[in-house]
């Protein structure tokens, strides 16, 4: 068991057993929230070009690309004022209550961006109130993924949780095809100048009924557990309300949890830059750069993702069985070593050899968000969770976000068609590295935590494992002990011997 969570063995009172549909429906409001927010970037990620054309019309093509794809990076920048914004809200008053506003921000700006007339209709003003809606996205996405992640995570019982977090971003992924399906459809459908006329709307305007679903769902989930159990233990002790409490300061998760941020920030930079590469940019790099087919392309990629999305729980599964570091350090290294290879598939032309490329790539990001929504609310205490990991989560993927635009210049000013692949391959080194401080965190409570169970059998064998544990430590002690005085008589030993022969030591 996790040494951190208390000194003395716990009792079975003490183990939070959760009901399975309380559970279920954790998972499905997070899920579908996130999904909600996925499908957004899908949509902008596959309509960029479009965009482009209708909000900055009089720029050169590759210009208008980048100046498309900038408008989705620039929110990155207001994230981490969102993510203490609904961290410190969420550590306050409640994991629940936040992402009922949050998912009410994203749906209302990404119904917006559906409504904001064209540059040839109302000038700069066009680009403007692009940008100011999805500043509202980045701000209101600042809090969603990371308390989302915990929303689950707090509900999960230990030994189910990497299954249960990797549902999380199976909604993301959902979300991504989605978005991504609609939009090749409609412009399949619709052909491209009634498509660059009005029918890139269409998706925009669905994120209205998809955000009153998830409204809905998490409106009726209850308060997570161990936030619950927090203000009943506040309660009990007559100590002052969690609500009259005062924030965290940033400076004391900054200086007492160093370690946890390095490794969140390490953690996240190798699964979002990975994650912008292939389900952002790589639409633009194969029809902008690669001069593919658009439609082919799209096809690919969304073929992709679908396979995608049944690999996902099976990382989560897998990771509850033999840990969450092994995926860490598989998928990091497949980054570092086969993006070069990955992408020379790519630009080759094949409609196979693409395919095997992206897959290659795609398989590789599984193993990392797999286990992203189970291991990072595990690296800090119920108090801080919320705060300190939207803090971390969001520094880090200002320069994931700016994946898409930074890539899409790099290729443009050097003309070389791999940068992508060397960008990757440093993002990988960051989550090697993070591979070696990270501990692990499968089977055990969160930090700080009681244990979590899905049944009262389950409870009675997280007990019994206490137990295992603690006298496996007490014999480590004792065999260290005998060890310790075994050499404290070899020292005495020699130290007799010298003395004998140099009484003048003494």
């Amino acid at each position: 068991m996790n040494s951190q969570i208390q000194a003395s063995p716990l009792s079975i009172d003490d183990v939070t057993v959760i009901d399975d549909e309380k559970v279920k429906k954790a998972v499905t409001a997070a899920a579908l929230g996130n999904a909600m927010e996925w499908f957004d970037f899908g949509v902008y990620g596959f309509v960029a070009y479009a965009v482009g054309k209708v909000f900055f019309p009089e720029a050169a093509p590759a210009v208008q690309t980048v100046a498309a794809l900038a408008t989705f990076s620039v929110p990155f920048l207001i994230r981490p004022l969102g993510g203490v914004f609904f961290g410190a809200m969420g550590d306050k008053f409640g994991r629940q209550k936040v992402l009922s506003l949050t998912i009410i921000i994203m749906a209302a700006s990404t119904f917006c961006i559906g409504l904001i007339p064209g540059y040839a209709t109302i000038g700069i003003w066009a680009p403007i109130l692009l940008l100011l809606c999805k500043l509202a996205q980045g701000f209101s996405v600042g809090g969603e993924y990371t308390g989302a992640a915990i929303f689950v995570a707090e509900y999960a019982p230990d030994r189910k949780r990497g299954y249960l977090g990797s549902w999380l971003d199976f909604g993301s992924i959902a979300g991504f095809v989605l978005g991504a399906g609609l939009v090749v459809l409609l412009s399949t459908a619709m052909g491209e100048a009634r498509f660059l006329d009005w029918g890139w709307r269409i998706p925009f305007f669905l994120a209205a009924p998809l955000g009153l679903i998830g409204l809905y769902l998490r409106h009726a989930a209850e308060e997570t557990p161990a936030f619950t159990e927090r203000l009943e233990r506040a309660e009990a002790e007559d100590r002052d309300s969690l609500k009259e409490r005062p924030m965290v300061p940033i400076a004391e998760i900054a200086s007492k949890h160093t370690r946890s941020l390095a490794i969140c920030i390490g953690m996240v930079l190798v699964t979002n830059v990975t994650y912008y590469m292939l389900l952002t940019y790589m639409p633009t790099y194969l029809s902008k750069t690669l001069n593919y087919s658009e439609d082919h392309g799209v096809l690919i990629i969304i073929a992709v993702m679908v396979g995608m999305l049944f690999v996902q729980p099976a990382i989560g599964l897998l990771s509850d069985r033999i840990g969450r570091r092994p995926f860490l350090a598989v998928g990091s290294t497949a980054i570092l070593f086969l993006s070069l290879p990955a992408f020379h598939l790519i630009a080759s032309g094949q409609v196979v050899q693409i395919f095997f490329g992206l897959l290659i790539l795609a398989v590789a990001l599984n193993c990392l968000i797999g286990i992203m929504a189970s291991t990072l609310p595990a690296l800090f205490p119920a108090r801080i969770r919320y705060s300190a990991l939207a803090i971390a989560f969001n520094i880090s993927i200002i320069v994931a976000g700016l994946t898409p635009t930074i890539t899409a210049w790099l290729v443009e000013a050097t003309e070389n068609i791999y940068m992508p692949a060397y960008y990757l391959m440093v993002a990988a080194v960051f989550g090697i590295v993070t591979t070696f401080f990270l501990k692990e965190t499968a089977n055990r409570p969160l930090y700080g935590d009681t244990p979590n169970a899905s049944s009262r059998k389950e409870a009675k064998s997280l007990l019994a494992e206490q137990y295992l544990h603690i006298e496996k430590s007490v014999e480590e002690i004792d065999e260290e002990l005998v060890k310790l005085e075994e050499q404290k008589k070899i020292l005495q030993t020699k130290r007799d011997e010298l003395v004998g022969r140099h009484p003048d030591l003494t």
